[in-house]
């Protein structure tokens, strides 16, 4: 019996009988022979740390577009964040923490940048132009499972397995993810964002505490720890069966806080003034990338087999926000005559 083998066993003698088991995958899009050392789900959440979209989750935009300061979350720390939080659970309820782990790293992969402004526009820019393959809307989480499956590595893919794409896929809104531990994934997501987001609110002067609604942090606390834990408490009590959910008077109070973030700061032109600008950054770049001749080489591979402006689209959502800058200056914006 190798590792990998030892650590199946511990698995099936561990945890819950709901848990999704390493050693049951539904398996990987193409056959491969298995690691020694780790199971499916760690080989999955290794090969999504490497990878070169996960590295460039750290120069793209949470909620404050380009925020100067150390302190703000980018798509990285937010990923981190949620990744936390859902292994907490996840070990509380004992279902699979690897699993759990390695679809909240890569949920976001697929993240354009400037936030969901850029995912806006290039969304109006498919519906306005559809592409080859007949998408006619763009969504980060499905772009996400095209980068794992189809982008990376030259092409290649991550070859990761079934249940953790699925988990990647269904992390936002729709159909619920197949897993208790894409489910688990799902709300992680948003109880990171909304809390994190009041912190850095805060931070930015567009927010203070005592802002918050006093019905809403009479239930839920009173600071971003004592909101998250009162969440998380509520998600394990509530989750055994494997369905993901709260008590009714905790979710309630959660869904409002929502609503008031949404209200004060994801719409709020304090906050978003900056944001204005970014459909016409997103609309030339796209203009740009319609040339061939303009893309990277794997991009240009990419149109060769699926079309120019599905590789267009690729291009762009993978930029970082200041690579899309950097690159609409130097192609859009008139620098001086150098005569020498």
């Amino acid at each position: 019996m190798n590792i990998r083998e030892r650590t199946e066993e511990i698995e099936q003698m561990t945890l819950s009988k709901l848990a999704t088991h390493a050693c049951d995958t539904a398996g990987r899009q193409f056959p491969e022979e298995e690691d020694d050392l780790r199971t499916a789900f760690q080989h999955d959440r290794d090969r999504i740390i490497h990878c070169k979209s996960f590295r460039r989750l750290k120069r793209k935009t949470q909620v404050f577009l380009s925020p100067e300061g150390d302190h703000y979350r980018t798509r990285l720390t937010h990923t981190l964040e949620v990744s936390q939080i859902a292994r907490t659970i996840a070990r509380c309820l004992r279902f699979n923490e690897d699993l759990t782990e390695a679809i909240s790293l890569g949920h976001d992969l697929g993240h354009t940048p400037f936030g969901h402004a850029g995912e806006h526009a290039l969304d109006e820019i498919c519906r306005m132009h559809p592409l080859e393959d007949g998408s006619n809307a763009f969504h980060h989480y499905e772009q996400s499972v095209r980068i794992v499956e189809r982008l990376e590595k030259s092409g290649k893919g991550l070859n990761l397995t079934a249940e953790v794409r699925n988990g990647i896929l269904c992390h936002t809104t729709g159909k619920q993810a197949s897993t208790p531990e894409g489910r688990i994934v799902r709300v992680a997501d948003r109880i990171a964002y909304i809390n994190h987001d009041i912190d850095d609110s805060e931070r930015a002067g567009i927010l203070r505490e005592n802002d918050l609604p006093k019905d809403i942090t009479a239930v839920l606390g009173h600071s971003k720890s004592e909101r998250i834990d009162c969440l998380v408490r509520s998600v394990v009590r509530n989750s055994t069966d494997g369905w993901i959910r709260m008590d009714e008077p905790i979710q309630e109070a959660f869904d409002a806080l929502h609503t008031f973030m949404y209200q004060s700061v994801y719409v709020n032109p304090q906050a978003k003034s900056e944001e204005v600008k970014v459909p016409l950054v997103i609309e030339k770049l796209y203009e740009y990338a319609l040339s061939p001749q303009n893309l990277p080489e794997d991009d240009r591979k990419v149109a060769e087999q699926d079309g120019i402006r599905r590789a267009a689209v690729d291009y762009i959502a993978g930029m970082t926000d200041p690579y899309a800058v950097k690159l609409f200056e130097r192609v859009y914006v008139p620098h001086a005559w150098n005569a020498m």
